[in-house]
């Protein structure tokens, strides 16, 4: 049985470890792409001629149309973050409020003209090591194992009269 599977290995670290990376084209591949359509050429008929994805095709045309770009995004790399210079804020924001959901501090940011997922804030408050909880009650140590919870469970059942106290096992 024979394997037509190919593997661009790259230069890399992962690449010593056999994982294959993922690379762009060539902005030569993507110029003559671009030529071709000039010419008036089919997306279907540029895509087998150059051997890549019809879809890369359509991508690259419609990047241009759109950006006005000939050449590719930028792959990777480190993105500031939209809250980044909003630090001292979140924090007077969480101090004076400590209940504060992530929904609620979004809902505050979209008012200040920041929009951003809860998951990325939460990310950006974790980097911060701004973590706290909501129920001081909560920041207390649990006792371990499930029969402090079930007494605590029989005991308020017992103070109540009109209940019967009933421990399921």
């Amino acid at each position: 049985m024979f394997n037509s599977s190919v593997y661009i290995m790259c230069d890399n670290a992962s690449a010593d470890r056999g994982e294959a990376k993922m690379q762009s084209y060539s902005q030569d591949l993507g110029d003559r792409v671009l030529w071709a359509l000039d010419r008036g050429e089919r997306p279907t008929a540029i895509a087998r001629r150059l051997e890549v994805s019809r879809v890369w095709v359509y991508q690259v045309r419609g990047r241009q149309q759109k950006t006005g770009r000939r050449t590719s995004f930028q792959i990777g790399g480190h993105r500031r973050s939209r809250v980044a210079a909003m630090e001292s804020v979140l924090r007077a924001w969480i101090e004076q409020e400590s209940g504060l959901s992530l929904a609620e501090l979004c809902e505050r940011l979209v008012e200040q003209g920041v929009s951003i997922k809860i998951g990325a804030l939460w990310h950006q408050l974790n980097k911060w090591n701004l973590t706290f909880k909501k129920n001081a009650a909560r920041q207390r140590a649990r006792t371990r194992g499930r029969a402090a919870g079930a007494t605590n469970v029989a005991a308020s059942a017992a103070h109540d009269g009109s209940r019967e106290a009933r421990v399921y096992r």
